[in-house]
């Protein structure tokens, strides 16, 4: 009867070696995670927000809203 000491014993290169490197298959959820993140965070804005109109924000638009009423530019005879 022979032995076979441990050094001679080739290991399976299938058991030794995972299919992937840990740190890659992490990294690869990593990037799916941020993916998804982005699409169910444009999918909620898309739902919530698109629908409202979007503001006036030409310059006469916000001078006409910012500009003082015109009862209260023209003073009054009554008040001391």
């Amino acid at each position: 009867m022979s032995t076979q000491s441990a050094a001679s014993v080739a290991p399976d290169p299938a058991t030794a070696m995972p299919a992937r490197p840990p740190l890659r298959r992490l990294a690869g959820k990593l990037i799916l995670l941020v993916l998804a993140k982005l699409v169910v965070l444009t999918l909620i804005w898309w739902v919530a927000t698109a629908p409202y109109p979007r503001p006036d924000t030409r310059p006469a638009a916000i001078e006409h809203l910012l500009a003082p009423a015109p009862a209260s530019s023209i003073p009054h005879a009554d008040h001391p």
